[in-house]
């Protein structure tokens, strides 16, 4: 097994233990991380045994998980776990929190089943209430996983895994916890900063009866129960300076604690009648990675909350301002470290639908655009996969609504999956008028999206500036294999390098005259592929164990230093 710096020093009996909703932190905290039963069986029967002990929340084919056993798409993976709750934890109503169940989850507690979800990558609660008991209490979960043989979301996951492909994985990946509220209470809010009107606005759902006090640091700046606030002459958030106002609201006897930050993100022209992005008001150069959030001992889990600090530090470190969250949607606190270190975030909806086929990948090469209101050509026949997509659509957009990173929604990347691509982005207009869209990453654009959006790889990258800002939404994927730091003797890329010492030339000159020279002509945003290796895939600036930089770190920022209007 490759190992990151981390994988031994996991607590596997909670691991993942901190609180995991940092921009709604509620004083009532339970978390069931740690070791369940499993079972993997052909029956969707609760078993009256079960195969052994799973670490939850790491699936079964990860090695942490110490399962190390693959759930194929005829078997049903099924969880037991046993707790006490703390005798004053019922405050009057209990929900029980999943981070994340790869495909779809049917939840019990104490033989009642209080709720199925599907969708594989999206957060969901069911409550307890009723069933809770105040001694022990026996809570199942129900799994099944179809992985990439239906149209489920299922991202970068592939039975057949292998070249840009990877290992699929199964079951609980996110975690699990509990929290008790007042029967009547703030159940959540939408935080929408107002840049052009110096105001802040909250939308509260389970109570109006909010008292909203907003800090500056230590200072105590409002306290009021109005659901739009001023605040003259505040400090806005960028990535040079990413300041964060702390809020506390006090509702039904509770104390929530949150936080926001004062930005815009929007399209707009720049002096010399280029389009451009825009941060605050001003053009701004998005200079980032693709990142795709895999572990080599955890797959889609991060092994500890460490781990996805690490990567977002060594982005910061580099230069960059930006990463592009590819086919993911990482746990919460992942988006906090984006909003606390100052990385603005491109937000990739997770993928579905049939198979892939070469008419959807292949024949942008070629300069064809292919309609995507036929649903055949895309593989996107199934009704209902049409509809869990708006589903977790909605769920992904309401769930990361208040992470100020996010800057932009990608709901297609490379026509996987795609459909309705006009519907999609006025469905994510209507649901955040305040970001910005790239529809169709790559390519199939039919012209409803808030830019121009490429993916070059293999022919020359050649910048026009057009109607909408053009954005370089993938490129790069330089290659180089460090033995001892691999998932395995294969290797993927599109450029093979040898040494550190070509392979950083090679990333310099690219930079230097290719990418660094068109910015003038309306480049104005790169996503360089990509932040680490993974699995066949060996092109990333870190190895897959986050162990070595292929190239050094103050190379990327002397040269990022650089990169910018």
């Amino acid at each position: 097994m490759l190992k990151t710096r981390w994988t031994d020093s996991v607590d596997l009996s909670q691991p993942l233990n901190d609180y995991p909703r940092p921009q709604f932190v509620r004083d009532s905290y339970f978390s069931l991380n740690g070791k369940w039963q499993y079972k993997i069986t052909k029956s969707p029967a609760i078993p009256d045994d079960y195969d052994g002990e799973i670490v939850v929340p790491f699936s079964p084919e990860s090695e942490l998980s110490g399962v190390n056993r693959t759930v194929g798409p005829n078997d049903y993976l099924i969880y037991k776990k046993s707790f006490v709750l703390p005798s004053d934890f019922n405050k009057g109503r209990v929900y029980i929190n999943f981070g994340a169940v790869d495909q779809i989850a049917t939840v019990y507690i104490n033989g009642k089943c209080v709720g199925t979800h599907k969708g594989g990558y999206t957060p969901f609660r069911f409550e307890l209430s009723e069933y809770i008991n105040e001694s022990e209490n026996d809570l199942v979960v129900l799994v099944k996983d179809f992985s990439d043989t239906k149209f489920y979301s299922r991202g970068k996951q592939k039975i057949n895994r292998g070249g840009i492909w990877y290992t699929a994985q199964s079951g609980i990946w996110q975690s699990v916890w509990l929290e008790s509220t007042p029967i009547e209470h703030l159940d959540s809010v939408r935080i929408t900063p107002d840049y052009d009107n110096e105001l802040v606005r909250f939308e509260f759902f389970g109570t109006d009866d909010v008292e909203t006090l907003i800090y500056d640091g230590d200072e105590l700046i409002a306290d009021t129960t109005e659901h739009t606030v001023k605040i003259p002459d505040f400090k806005p958030w960028s990535p040079e300076n990413p300041f964060l106002y702390k809020v506390v609201f006090k509702a039904c006897g509770e104390k929530i604690k949150s936080y926001f930050g004062m930005r815009k993100f929007s399209v707009g022209t720049d002096g010399m009648g280029i389009k451009r992005l825009l941060l605050n008001n001003k053009p701004y150069f998005h200079n980032g990675l693709l990142d795709q959030g895999y572990y080599p001992d955890t797959m889609l889990t991060p092994p500890c909350n460490e781990a996805m600090e690490n990567d977002i530090k060594f982005v910061k470190n580099a230069g960059f301002n930006m990463l592009r969250k590819h086919i993911k949607i990482e746990p919460l606190l992942w988006y906090h470290y984006c909003d606390v270190n100052g990385i603005i975030v491109w937000q990739d909806m997770v993928n579905g639908g049939g198979s892939y086929g070469l008419e959807v990948s292949a024949i942008p090469f070629v300069n064809i655009t292919l309609d995507d209101t036929k649903y055949k050509t895309f593989a996107r026949e199934d009704k209902e996969g049409r509809d869990l997509y708006y589903q977790e659509l909605d769920e992904m957009i309401s769930h990361l609504y208040n992470c100020p990173c996010i800057a932009v929604w990608v709901p297609f990347n490379e026509g996987w999956g795609q459909f309705d691509s006009r519907l999609a982005y006025e469905k994510i207009k209507a649901l955040d008028s305040t970001r910005i869209v790239d529809t169709t990453s790559g390519w199939h654009d039919l012209g409803h999206s808030d830019v121009i959006s490429k993916h070059i790889y293999f022919t020359p990258i050649k910048v026009k500036a057009g109607d909408r800002p053009y954005v370089l939404s993938e490129f790069g994927g330089f290659s180089m294999r460090i033995k001892g730091h691999t998932f395995n003797e294969k290797m993927f890329g599109y450029k093979i390098y040898n040494s550190k010492n070509s392979l950083t030339k090679a990333y310099e000159r690219l930079f230097n005259n290719v990418i660094i020279p068109q910015i003038k002509d309306g480049l104005s945003a790169t996503v360089y592929t990509q932040l680490t290796d993974v699995e066949d895939e060996l092109n990333g600036l870190l190895t897959y164990d986050r162990e070595l930089e292929k190239i050094d770190v103050d190379k990327l920022k002397e040269i990022n230093e650089r990169i910018k209007l």
